[in-house]
């Protein structure tokens, strides 16, 4: 790689709602930069997992070194979707500018104005792009109108756009198609003006002196932010860093800051898009360092690497993603765990935010809790995990992490409980809260009404009204997250013909009136379908959930109790009517007697049964009613 002044460097990411065309965008500059001969260009090239490509979306960020008219181009792509929002914001505290992508046929959404905001709060430079300019049913009007009112609207200071409309200088929003390279030179020629070299910041310098004159160490000139990591078989875990001071130099001999973890690096380099090695990596470049280490946990995102033996500032500003979103993970084969609990450890060396812990159910036997950042991260990580181990799975209705005060072990106290077989029983409950989002929908005018209707069955709470154009608003309502996990987007998407979209944020914990349901079957208690539900809710789903089991469970030698509980109180039960035999069929005559003698036996075997025996449910039985709910 040759040597490049700092002056010539430029670190960019694209952000945008999904399916806005940022991987196709990064498509072309990649081929337009010559980072990829066309004889080996394929679509969502930086998209590097399968699930990505056949999905259409972009699920991890990945970072790609470009050379253009003697300028080093470090870009990043982004997700578009809001359970990986944190990739985003992780992106954009590695870079000084940012491409913001907007969709020439749905206009500013949800995703959008959340990722603006993001953007302009750590003071990047924005190039606005309306892509798709290609498409019949492309709006480039509205669009724009949309972009100019988002980027001279001020921020509410709740990530909500706002509606001031002052005259400003004037905003230059460029107009492309990112699949035939339409306006792609013109923008890409924007980055190199206008989004500023590397900062190499002036406190850092400052904060290496003062340690000089205070401590024996001597300073280390190096800083290099992890803003992602990976592990290698060979390599073990490599982080990505954005070199923030400083060069570093294969095998040297380096620290990270927060786990305290020395080690060699056995391989620098940048991306092109595929690692590739070079001799050092200077200040404010974007690249990778091979640890070597073992464990994940050890090169934690937002940690600071530097040289060892030297005093060295942490980067400040870094948050570990919290799990949002629960699920219990089941092998369909009791003796396939521990082929689950290897594919899980895979699979969290590369996905930091996944959090695992192993649970016991009667009717499931073992298996996982799982907690991820949202429903679509909890359905990648299903089919990840089929993929990578061919293991059949059987997963429960997804939860969310309540704060229960109640008795625990004979004191009371607060506990965060992401299962509801974990809860304490209902009379040493004091108060549950649950999370509270703040939600933003942008939907056209036209649909206003049916969305509205929509949002008040999801108990959610209307909080502000923005017009991001005439004819396009922008809802702020706060809504338990719980609701979301229900099909609020799904049915978003229908009332508004597809145009409606969704973003959120986590807010705070609310104190709510829940209860939970519990199922018995043959009154033997079925932990895998309880849940925790709103009071006004509670009574109606149940005699759902009764029916629903009653449809679909095999019939057996006797008759079926199906009852279902609102915390502990039967409130509905249906009767699986027992399975006929006849025990008589093999005799052709001779006295009744005889076949009154099976009968009765038969009768009283049937009572028997149904007073002591168990009701086996198949797997796949599990598996339909777990998918129906």
């Amino acid at each position: 790689m040759p040597t490049v002044k700092p002056n010539n460097t430029r670190n960019f990411c694209i952000i945008a709602h999904i399916d806005a065309g940022k991987s196709t965008l990064a498509d072309r500059l990649l081929e337009m930069t010559g980072t990829i001969d066309k004889r080996h260009m394929q679509a969502q090239v930086l998209d590097q997992m399968s699930l990505e490509r056949e999905r259409g979306i972009t699920i991890k960020m990945q970072p790609v070194t470009m050379n253009y008219e003697g300028h080093v181009l470090n870009l990043i792509d982004t997700p578009g979707h809001t359970d990986f929002s944190y990739e985003v914001s992780r992106a954009l505290k590695a870079v000084e500018g940012a491409i913001l992508l907007i969709d020439g046929v749905k206009g500013v959404q949800a995703q959008t104005v959340t990722n603006y905001n993001q953007a302009k709060a750590l003071g990047l430079a924005i190039i606005p792009a309306i892509n798709k300019i290609d498409q019949r049913d492309a709006d480039i009007e509205r669009a724009e109108r949309q972009t100019i009112e988002l980027l001279k609207g001020e921020d509410n200071g709740d990530g909500s756009a706002g509606s001031t409309t002052a005259q400003r200088e004037p905003i230059h929003i460029h107009k492309i198609s990112a699949k035939d390279g339409t306006g792609v030179e013109a923008l890409l020629r924007h980055v190199i003006k206008d989004v500023p070299p590397p900062k190499t910041a002036a406190v850092i310098s400052a904060a290496v002196a003062t340690i000089a004159k205070h401590t024996q160490k001597p300073p280390s000139p190096l800083q290099a932010l992890i803003f992602d990591s990976i592990f290698d078989q060979y390599k073990g875990v490599i982080a990505y860093v954005r070199m923030m001071s400083g060069e570093v130099h294969a095998d040297q001999r380096l620290i990270t800051l927060g786990s305290n973890r020395s080690f060699h690096a056995k391989e620098i380099g940048i991306f092109s898009p595929a690692f590739r090695p070079t001799k050092s990596l200077d200040a404010g470049s974007i690249g990778y360092i091979a640890t070597g280490l073992k464990s994940i946990e050890e090169v934690r995102v937002g940690d600071t690497i530097a040289l060892h033996g030297t005093e060295t500032t942490p980067i400040p500003g870094y948050e570990q993603p919290q799990p949002k979103v629960f699920a219990s993970f089941y092998p369909a084969e009791e003796a396939d765990f521990p082929q689950l609990f290897e594919a899980l450890g895979k699979l969290k060396l590369n996905d930091a935010a996944l959090d695992f812990v192993p649970e016991n159910s009667g009717s499931l036997g073992r298996g996982f809790r799982i907690g991820c950042l949202g429903k679509l991260h909890l359905e990648i990580t299903a089919e990840r995990l089929k993929r990578e181990s061919g293991i059949e799975l059987i997963i429960t209705s997804p939860s969310v992490a309540f704060r229960v005060m109640g008795r625990f072990d004979g004191e009371v106290h607060i506990r965060i409980v992401s299962s509801p077989s974990f809860f304490p029983p209902y009379g040493d409950i004091e108060t549950i809260e649950e999370p509270w989002v703040k939600l933003f929908l942008t939907t056209p005018k036209r649909y206003l009404g049916p969305v509205m209707t929509l949002v008040q069955n999801y108990r959610a709470i209307f909080k502000q009204q923005n017009y991001l154009s005439e004819d396009t608003i922008e809802l702020v309502l706060e809504i338990p997250l719980m609701e979301i996990m229900r099909d609020l987007y799904d049915r978003l998407k229908s009332v508004s013909q597809g145009y409606a979209s969704a973003a959120y944020q986590i807010i705070e914990y609310r104190e709510g009136d829940l209860v939970r349901l519990d199922y018995l079957i043959a009154h033997e208690l079925m932990e895998a379908f309880s849940k925790i539900v709103p009071r006004e809710r509670a009574e109606l789903e149940t005699r759902e959930d009764v029916k629903r089991l009653k449809e679909v469970l095999p019939k057996q030698y006797f008759a079926v109790a199906i009852q279902g509980a609102v915390n502990g109180k039967i409130v509905a039960r249906e009767t699986i009517a027992s399975m006929r035999k006849d025990v008589t069929a093999h005799l052709s005559g001779g006295d009744f007697s005889r076949k009154k003698k099976l009968l009765v036996k038969q009768r009283e075997g049937k009572k028997r049964m149904e007073h002591e025996g168990r009701v086996h449910i198949p797997k796949e039985v599990f598996l339909k009613l777990l998918r129906s709910s």
